[in-house]
């Protein structure tokens, strides 16, 4: 999709503070954090919600979770993870993602997301 924001940023015409990245998806920050350590699995094909994606593109967004949950608790030690699905008028852009938010007890102020990035990069 030409005016997808997601599309643009894996394509690389809008930078993101990328976490990870392979042949299937894009991992970065999101720029509007609920949480420090909030982050965005997005895959690279243009996949406009969860009930057109595929089982391979799926399990491979899971073991990438997997892997990003260990960093996640090794580098900013949450309380605990959600993940975070939007659909309908609540997903804001029409490409699949998942978020990733770290969640902290008590609730930590939002620090700046290059703060963040460093410490998970």
């Amino acid at each position: 999709m030409d005016d997808c924001v997601f599309c643009k940023i894996i394509k690389g015409e809008i930078p993101s503070k990328t976490i990870y990245e392979d042949e299937i998806v894009k991992v970065f920050m999101d720029i509007n954090p609920d949480d420090n350590g909030h982050m965005l699995i997005v895959p690279k094909k243009h996949i406009a919600d969860f009930t057109e994606l595929d089982d391979e593109t799926a399990l491979h967004i899971n073991k990438i979770v997997k892997e990003l949950k260990d960093k996640v608790y090794d580098r900013l030690n949450p309380d605990g993870i959600r993940f975070v699905n939007n659909y309908g008028v609540y997903q804001l852009v029409k490409h699949y993602h998942l978020h990733l938010i770290p969640c902290y007890e008590p609730k930590q102020p939002i620090v700046d997301v290059d703060i963040i990035y460093d410490k998970l990069k």
